[in-house]
């Protein structure tokens, strides 16, 4: 694909479009609305946090499950492209998440992590767990995002 270019983007072009994706990500608008912030940022390996905020509750100290299944979809989209080739393309959409909740998000922030498991052509493969400042885990998904 290469941008349309018949040569492939250098490591350094590579480098600087994956660099440029977190702080992408954060100003869009629902991303930015819902408060989260980047932790770490590294190939495969990637941190987020939602502050606590009462609005994203559904009783005023319980995260909504929806709030948990976007903030671990959104923190296994950013794994997905921490260590991505853009050669292949930059058109992302998540194909698959399934979120087991274990445990209720009680008034704290909310740290999720993913590591991408596997790469296979367009599609990451990442598992992403929700846990609290403690690290007691509140979720864990599966997810399949492919960019193209």
């Amino acid at each position: 694909m290469a941008d349309e270019r018949d040569e492939a983007l250098t490591a350094e072009e590579q480098d600087r479009r994956r660099q440029a994706v977190p702080p992408l990500l954060l100003s869009t608008p629902f991303v930015s609305w819902l408060g989260l912030e980047v932790v770490r940022y590294e190939p495969d390996d990637v941190m987020m946090r939602l502050p606590f905020r009462h609005e994203l509750t559904n009783d005023g100290q319980n995260y909504h499950g929806g709030v948990v299944a976007s903030v671990l979809d959104t923190t296994g989209g950013l794994a997905a492209f921490s260590a991505h080739d853009f050669d292949r393309g930059m058109r992302p959409a998540t194909v698959s998440l399934a979120v087991q909740y274990v445990a209720a998000a009680r008034g704290s922030d909310l740290l999720c992590t993913a590591t991408v498991v596997r790469r296979v052509r367009e599609l990451t493969f990442s598992e992403v767990t929700a846990a609290d400042p403690d690290g007691r885990v509140l979720a864990h998904a599966l997810q399949t995002y492919r960019i193209a």
